[in-house]
């Protein structure tokens, strides 16, 4: 069972793109990554770190997050049908916080099991500014829990919209999908109150119907209408410190069948306080709370009418500090943090009390690290240490702890020429995941036509561990055909393995067990399995000429999962092996891009339902003025019905949006 991924529009992608008043020229920039707690580009890092520019997100016409992620290697994302909810899935891990995903800071950890979707995210492209990925449990200093990865969205803020010369701004965007007939209509204004205050506002609204697959059949419920907002506003008491306070929000409308209907309401309070002095480099302390709540309201119409209740609020807070000096010839950059998140999930059944298979409880999970980034000359390594520990509760009480270490070392052996931008590197880092209380505390009955179950808790349920090595290169280079040209690649060989890996398997019931005592043949139990094992190969690069453009990126991927009696099988979260082109042409002074994007994908190995398919995508922007902006965009052009293999498929399977075309017009004011 093995994933290939090729991509073209990763690494700088169309990245960051100035576009100067007074001589039309383009500045490309090598952006450091939200992720990084030590100054660093993705290119830098010394780990699998991938970069999605605003001018990405704007060049995609990204309606949700299946969009955003697109050619992304190692990173899916599945909706399963319903495009207002996103799971999202790295190097095959995904569901329960494997993947840890955060906005400004607050963390996303609301779970919900079932046969929908179970992470239920959501957050509008419209207001993201930059998404930073990095695959693997390198990024341990983001707190406890990513054994799969970190996806961390930086939302849109004063300084990124207004210009230098501008005290208020307002940008107004429409656009319209053919499939489903979807509308999106965007305001964002912004104002300068000081060099010192400044403030910003955005509001988005999207109206879609239901869309139709590649064969032309409509997908039934697919439809969404969802209003979301966000404000942040930034202070600077002090020529060294920076106040940000912000507020995320969403209200979320969709059905999964004729007679269920969601509400899901996100609102999400942020807070980052950061001082620094150029001349005092031992303090550079970073300060950041959050407060998210989310509430999910399930309304049945059917046989058994009522409604339900979903309710999770995650305060979290995070505080490092990262001290840069010289010992001889070594430069260190010493980071020291920790963090605290806690949980408090409510549920309340349509028949009354809580929701069984989502039962209430709360989970505290905290941890504190270490981390030394050491340069000589051509040699840098990375050496870091973490202690995590938690706690759950509800029915019964579950915690643990485990220090989990990190070690990377690169190597420059060249230092002019070709190749003087070449670094080999090699890493080895542990995670830790906790269990989640539905994970833990699951229980009641299960049944289907024909067939039923029952499931039993497990609160001797032991996280688990993941144990990633990685080899890889970074290459840089500028002016190679031309004094204006630029290239950048990263590669990377990794091998994960998860010690104790939590699955629901299901088994016949022991006569005078639980189950058959409640007249079940089955029982269903969260359990930790010997061990999972995932391997791969990445590539992801990017060539720019400023008038042509084209990248190249490759993920393999291949997981399987041993039980104690020593039975290998397949991972049913391995995504399928892709190969992504992507690349154009600016005309009109740069002001006019042409562009294209062609996706390879092959189904892995353990699919039951999934089947190959290629998808052919095409865009055009044009901008005749620094205020007015055009967009066109077809995805899925030859209208290719095509199914993902990470999707749970058991409440039926939802094949993926076939023939789209995007239009869409922005209009600036300012002064």
């Amino acid at each position: 069972m093995a994933t290939l991924v090729l991509s073209m529009n990763v690494m700088a992608q169309e990245a960051p793109v100035l576009l100067s008043e007074a001589s039309g020229r383009v500045t490309l920039l090598d952006r450091i990554t939200v992720v990084s707690r030590t100054d660093e580009s993705a290119l830098e890092s010394l780990a699998s770190v991938s970069q999605i520019s605003g001018e990405e997100l704007e060049r995609r016409m990204a309606t949700n997050a299946n969009d955003i992620f697109f050619g992304v290697p190692g990173i899916k994302v599945y909706s399963d049908g319903r495009p207002a909810v996103s799971n999202i899935n790295i190097r095959g891990l995904q569901d329960a916080g494997r993947v840890s995903v955060i906005v400004d800071g607050a963390r996303q950890n609301f779970h919900k099991a079932g046969h929908e979707v179970s992470r239920m995210f959501w957050l509008d492209p419209q207001l993201v500014q930059q998404v930073d990925v990095i695959r693997g449990p390198s990024a341990n200093t983001f707190g406890s829990g990513a054994i799969g990865g970190v996806v961390y969205f930086e939302t849109k803020q004063p300084d990124d919209f207004l210009r230098d010369d501008e005290n208020y701004a307002l940008s107004l965007t429409g656009r319209y999908e053919s499939n489903g007939s979807g509308w999106t209509t965007s305001a964002i204004g912004a104002y300068r109150f000081n060099e010192a205050a400044s403030v910003l506002g955005n509001i988005v609204w999207r109206d879609y119907g239901d869309y139709k697959d590649g064969d032309g059949s409509r997908v039934d419920n697919s439809g969404f209408d969802v209003l979301s907002g966000h404000v942040k506003g930034t202070i600077r008491p002090t020529e060294n410190s920076e106040l940000t306070l912000g507020w995320t929000g969403s209200r979320d409308d969709w059905s999964s069948t004729a007679t269920r209907d969601y509400r899901l309401d996100s609102d999400t309070f942020t807070g980052e306080f950061k001082i620094s002095d150029a001349e005092e480099k031992w303090l550079n302390l970073n300060i950041k709370g959050a407060v998210n709540s989310i509430d999910l309201t399930q309304t049945d119409t059917g046989p058994r009418p009522g409604t339900s209740g979903y309710d999770l609020r995650t305060t979290s807070f995070d505080i490092w500090n990262t001290s840069y000096f010289d010992t001889g010839m070594v430069a260190h950059e010493l980071t020291v943090g920790g963090d605290w998140v806690y949980d408090d999930f409510t549920s309340n059944a349509a028949s009354g009390g809580s929701d069984t298979y989502n039962p209430t409880g709360t989970r505290r999970v905290w941890g504190a690290y270490v981390q030394d980034k050491l340069t000589y000359d051509w040699l840098e390594v990375v050496a870091g240490l973490r202690y995590d520990s938690y706690e759950l509760e509800a029915s019964d009480k579950n915690s643990g702890d485990r220090f989990s270490p990190r070690l990377s070392v690169g190597v420059s052996p060249f230092r002019e020429g070709v190749l003087s931008g070449l670094q080999f590197y090699g890493s080895y880092a542990e995670g830790y995941r906790a269990p989640n209380t539905s994970e833990a505390y699951i229980t009641g009955g299960h049944s289907f036509p024909g067939f039923s179950f029952a499931f039993l808790p497990n609160p001797d349920l032991r996280p688990e561990t993941g144990k990633t090595w990685e080899a890889g290169i970074n290459y840089k280079a500028d002016g190679i055909f031309d004094a204006g040209d630029t290239l950048r690649l990263k590669a990377a060989y990794f091998h994960n393995d998860i010690d104790d890996y939590i699955t629901i398997p299901t088994f016949p019931a022991i006569p005078g067990s639980e189950c058959a005592s409640l007249g079940h043949s089955m029982c269903a139990q969260y359990q930790n399995v010997y061990a999972a094992e995932i391997q791969g190969f990445e590539l992801e690069g990017r060539y720019d000429a400023g008038r042509y453009f084209a990248g190249l990126g490759i993920s393999v991927i291949d997981g399987h999962q041993t039980d104690r009696d020593g039975v290998r099988s397949d991972l049913t979260t391995i995504p399928s092996a892709s190969v992504t082109l992507d690349g154009g042409m600016r005309f009109l002074e740069r002001r006019l891009t042409l562009g294209g994007e062609v996706q390879f994908n092959k189904a892995p190995s353990g699919t039951t339902f999934a089947e190959d398919y290629t998808l052919v995508n095409l865009y055009a922007n044009y901008q005749p003025n620094e205020n007015l902006r055009f967009d066109f965009r077809v995805d899925n052009l030859f209208d290719k019905r095509y199914v993902l293999p990470i999707v749970d498929v058991s409440d039926g399977m939802h094949a993926q949006p076939g023939l789209t075309v995007k239009l869409g017009a922005t209009v600036r004011f300012g002064g």
